[in-house]
């Protein structure tokens, strides 16, 4: 018997003294992640909420099978916000629109949610009208039944058997007076009711998860009173998929007590706090630096550099990354890196290595524990 066979199906119920914890540690994580934006100029937040977005976007769409290129992503919202991106790749019209559904969501959280706008959405991800081969209904709720099913042919597997079509009109009419409604719970309770409630309805032939996380990131946004988006849970869930469909199918078999499915979404947005966490602390660290090394005489191809390892370059500074990067000769880079470590911008890992490396050097006298972390990190 699967959730919505039972009467009113969407009458949720949950164990509050279960989940208090839970939502305390999300609420404190909260706030100190708001406290140390608070430091943030305007021109910082969006870089934050831009790198935020953009894995977003990304993770989003790889829990369903679907890879973007992260470039493409990261150079499509940097335009669109209007901040410098210094690798700039043109994005497809593909991702041009995802990222658009995306800034739409964010930039009008505190608009009412309507049949018209949910559908314009979907249609976004399906230009061409085909997922993975096959022609789909876009931009309209579907009017075939929807099976969620894994396994090769002749061993698949059901797990999920969405409501009948002739039902999805009243179903998400009724999730979108709910949606736009005030109804006073928790805001981390409602985000996840949002997002169990509309996949088990699965309104659309395909694009409902994504669709799922922009409206549950909405009302965590609408309850911020914020369009800066600083964290999302999609890159969380796609690290622990399996578990995701094992508690939303576990869930959707139950009798309407969600208490472990909003347990497991409190812990996974709490998990993805840290890792915005880490984000913020990129900018600041990166900010702090520039700061400091203002008076200091570069070349544009120093500051460049620098700037793509301050963003987080997942690679040691060496004359051979330097030389990629730069698209110069390693005898340029070389020089750079020489003049760097001159001025104090550099240091030698292990000094006198057969292959050096080096990473950027901090202040440490001038970073507080409170706004920095991670510092002397070996980029």
């Amino acid at each position: 018997m699967y959730i919505y066979e039972r009467d009113n199906w969407t009458a949720f119920r949950w164990n509050a003294a279960e989940l208090t914890a839970h939502l305390e540690e999300v609420n404190r994580k909260q706030g100190l992640l708001y406290g140390r934006l608070a430091s943030l100029g305007f021109d910082s937040k969006l870089k934050a909420m831009a790198e935020n977005l953009t894995y977003d976007v990304v993770y989003s769409s790889e829990i369903e099978g679907i890879r973007l290129n992260i470039d493409e992503v990261r150079s499509s919202i940097a335009r669109k916000l209007g901040i410098e991106n210094i690798k700039q790749t043109a994005p497809s019209h593909y991702i041009d629109s995802v990222v658009a559904v995306m800034l739409d969501a964010v930039n009008h959280y505190d608009q009412l949610l309507t049949k018209e706008k949910i559908c314009a959405w979907q249609a976004a991800f399906f230009p061409t009208g085909f997922s993975e081969g096959s022609q789909i209904e876009v931009g309209r709720y579907r009017t075939n039944e929807e099976h969620i099913v894994s396994g090769m042919f002749g061993r698949e597997k059901i797990h999920y058997v969405a409501p009948a079509p002739e039902r999805v009109d009243k179903e998400m009419a009724h999730f979108l007076d709910w949606f736009n409604s005030h109804e006073n719970i928790n805001s981390v309770i409602r985000s996840a009711i949002a997002h169990f409630w509309f996949v088990s309805i699965h309104p659309f032939e395909d694009g409902n998860g994504r669709l799922a996380r922009i409206l549950s990131d909405m009302l965590l946004a609408r309850a911020d009173k914020s369009e800066f988006r600083f964290y999302n849970i999609s890159s969380q869930i796609n690290k622990d998929k399996k578990h995701y469909y094992d508690i939303l199918e576990k869930t959707q078999h139950g009798d309407g007590d969600i208490t472990e499915w909003i347990c497991w979404y409190a812990n996974t947005l709490s998990i993805a706090l840290d890792e915005a966490e880490n984000i913020v602390s990129t900018i600041l660290n990166k900010s702090f630096f520039w700061q400091k090394a203002s008076s200091i005489p570069l070349s544009q191809r120093q500051t460049d550099i620098l700037n793509i390892f301050l963003d987080g370059y997942e690679a040691k500074i060496t004359s051979k990354t330097w030389a990629s990067l730069a698209k110069c000769s390693k005898d340029t880079a070389i020089r750079d890196i020489q003049d760097l470590v001159n001025k104090d911008i550099l240091r030698e890992d292990i000094p006198g290595a057969k292959r050096p490396s080096y990473s950027i050097i901090y202040d440490p006298e001038d970073i507080t524990d409170f706004l920095f972390s991670a510092m002397g990190h070996p980029f």
